[in-house]
C-alpha cells in the first residue's frame, strides 16, 4: 500500500502545526503549506515525511505550483487564516476584504486545486476546512471573521454536494475556545483564561489536540459516509446561553 499524503495550509504553526503532527503520527506524507519560508521549512523538517510548500493561499499560481510539486494529496486541510479585530462599525472595506480573501478565497482556491488533482488521479479524497464557533454565533469585535467562517461552512456544503460524485468528501471543523493557534495571545491573560474557561459547560479551554483529532476523524475512513458536515468542537459553549441566564 502506498503512503497516503495530506497538504495542510497554515501548517507551520498553531492549530495547523498540531494537525500536521497528528497526520505525521498516522504515517502520512505531510505537505506544510504556509507563507513564511523559514517557519515552513522548520515545521516540515520536524516531521518524519514533511515537505515544505511555501505559498500564499490567495495566490492561485503559487498554490498550483506547490500542489504540482507535491502531487495529488489524499487529504487537504484548509486551515490558513488571519484576524483583523475591532468593532464592525470601524472596519474599513480593505480590512474586511483582506480577511475574506485569506479565509474564503484561500479555501476556495486550495480546495479547487486539490479537487481537480484528486479527480485527475482517479481516487477521490477528503477535504476538511476550518471554520469557528464564530460561524455559529458571532462574537463582538471580531471584524470579518464570523462572516468569513460562515461563508466557509456554506462553501463546505456546496463542495460536498458537487464533488461527492467524484469520490471527494468535504467537511469542516468549528473550534471553540482553544488554548493555541491565533487565540494563544488572548489566553496568556489569566483573567481571560478564567472567564472563557469557566463559561464552557464541559469545563476549561480546549486543546490543539482536540481539533487535530476531529480533523483526523473527518479525513479518515472512519468517516467514509460523512460529508457536508460542520463538526463543532467547543465543549458545548455555543449551547450555553440559558446556563448563563438562570431562572432564579
Amino acid at each position: 500500500m502506498s503512503q497516503k499524503s495530506v497538504i495542510i495550509t497554515g501548517g507551520a504553526a498553531g492549530l495547523g502545526n498540531g494537525i500536521a503532527q497528528k497526520f505525521a503520527a498516522e504515517g502520512f506524507r505531510v505537505g506544510v503549506l504556509d507563507l513564511d519560508p523559514a517557519a515552513t521549512e522548520a515545521a516540515a523538517k520536524a516531521l518524519p515525511d514533511g515537505v515544505a510548500l511555501v505559498a500564499d493561499v490567495t495566490d492561485e499560481a503559487a498554490v498550483q505550483a506547490a500542489f504540482d510539486r507535491f502531487g495529488a494529496p489524499d487529504v487537504l486541510v484548509n486551515n490558513a487564516g488571519i484576524l483583523s479585530l475591532g468593532a464592525l462599525i470601524d472596519q474599513t472595506p480593505a480590512q474586511f476584504r483582506k480577511v475574506l480573501d485569506v479565509h474564503v478565497m484561500g479555501t476556495f482556491t486550495c480546495a479547487g486545486i486539490a479537487a481537480r488533482a484528486m479527480r485527475d488521479a482517479g481516487r477521490g479524497g477528503a477535504i476538511v476546512n476550518l471554520t469557528s464557533i464564530n460561524a455559529v454565533t458571532p462574537g463582538p469585535g471580531s471584524g470579518a471573521y464570523p462572516a468569513a467562517k460562515a461563508a466557509i461552512a456554506k462553501l463546505t456544503e456546496h463542495m460536498a454536494v458537487e464533488w461527492g460524485p467524484l469520490g471527494i468528501r468535504v467537511n469542516c471543523v468549528a473550534p471553540g475556545f482553544i488554548d493555541g493557534g491565533m487565540s494563544a495571545p488572548f489566553y496568556a491573560d489569566p483573567k481571560i483564561r478564567a472567564v472563557r474557561g469557566g463559561a464552557v459547560p464541559f469545563g476549561g479551554l480546549g486543546r490543539v489536540e482536540d481539533i487535530a483529532e476531529a480533523v483526523w476523524y473527518l479525513a479518515s475512513d472512519k468517516a467514509r459516509y460523512v460529508s457536508g458536515h460542520q463538526l463543532v468542537v467547543d465543549g458545548a459553549v455555543t449551547h450555553s446561553l440559558l446556563r448563563a441566564l438562570p431562572r432564579e
